[in-house]
């Protein structure tokens, strides 16, 4: 059994807190959150406690943590925790600085604890599924990717100015999942972005519609696609070209219903929100965390990995600002 504290009562929080709560070998013990109110909701809701951060890293008790905190405060919270001999579980991204974050990982690496980066998108069935037909040899060797991933409606402009940009909040989740797929790392990105569904995110010195070609050196490409606005709903889709064939993951949808006819076939639209279609994703997300704690498997996306996203993000950020092609950080 592995007795959680949970640093984040927000609501990525309440979805890791059902998690740990809801599974048979990890207790929830404690809640933390700058918004005490927040935090004795939670802790009640799940038969916890409502403590401070401090204390619930200065308990010996407690073996692990869940960091579902602004991301400015990611960095520092893993490092706490290692050297209290905690394992970590840190929400996406590591930091919002590159440097930060390379700096975080020289500091945890031989404390000996799990740390495990929240990209759960490559526990969806989906996308895990394409992996393993890939691996299977089923397409060959593979050449183009294109990842499409499109929000139903922006996120309110007071969270746009802290997030860090698109490329660092929304699309990190894809350079991740490239990374995954392709099980190599791009050397040069090219970005193109603009703010054409919320003047107000062009204001606040963000994009809210973008486009990212990732180069590879042995000459494969990958593209992703991303854009605040999908009035449909959540679309999130996967497709691999190879040399023997295509994979393709496509929409979670509301219904399996499909309406045939003489004026055409319809079906249901897909899922509207990220916590609808990536909710078990989260949950064999925990599974895999509790494995690497509780069992010896290998921390299934590291803190490394988490750089790598980090470092394509930046990346991606200098390339649309300069309309320069640009070399990923090593």
């Amino acid at each position: 059994m592995l007795k959680v504290g949970l640093l984040g009562a927000g609501r990525i929080g309440h979805v890791h807190a059902v998690n740990i709560a809801g599974h048979m070998r990890s207790q929830l013990v404690a809640v933390s959150d700058v918004h005490q109110e927040a935090a004795r909701t939670l802790a009640d809701r799940h038969g916890a406690e409502a403590r401070a951060s401090d204390a619930i890293l200065d308990d010996p008790g407690i073996d692990a943590v869940l960091i579902a905190t602004s991301t400015d405060t990611h960095s520092d919270l893993i490092e706490a925790a290692a050297r209290a001999g905690k394992a970590v579980l840190c929400e996406k991204p590591v930091d919002l600085s590159l440097e930060r974050a390379r700096a975080c990982l020289r500091s945890v690496q031989d404390l000996g604890v799990p740390v495990m980066i929240g990209f759960n998108r490559r526990f969806d069935a989906n996308f895990a599924g394409l992996k393993t037909s890939l691996r299977a040899g089923d397409i060959g060797r593979p050449e183009l990717l294109s990842i499409t991933s499109f929000d139903p409606a922006p996120p309110p402009v007071d969270y746009v100015k802290v997030s860090g940009g698109l490329f660092r909040d929304m699309m990190i989740h894809d350079f991740d999942m490239s990374n995954f797929i392709m099980e190599d790392r791009p050397v040069s990105v090219h970005a193109v972005g603009s703010s054409i569904v919320d003047p107000a995110i062009g204001a606040a010195g963000d994009v809210d519609t973008a486009v990212v070609t990732l180069t590879y050196a042995d000459g494969r490409i990958a593209v992703i696609k991303n854009s605040r606005r999908a009035v449909y709903g959540y679309d999130q889709r996967v497709e691999l070209l190879g040399s023997d064939g295509l994979l393709q993951a496509g929409n979670m949808l509301e219904n399996t219903v499909v309406r045939s006819t003489a004026t055409g076939v319809t079906s249901g639209k897909p899922t509207y929100f990220f916590l609808e279609r990536y909710m078990a994703a989260y949950a064999a997300e925990w599974d895999a965390f509790l494995a690497a704690c509780l069992d010896g498997a290998p921390v299934p996306v590291t803190l490394a990995d988490g750089i790598a996203a980090l470092a394509m993000a930046e990346a991606a950020t200098q390339s649309a600002r300069t309309g320069q092609t640009v070399p990923v950080p090593g």
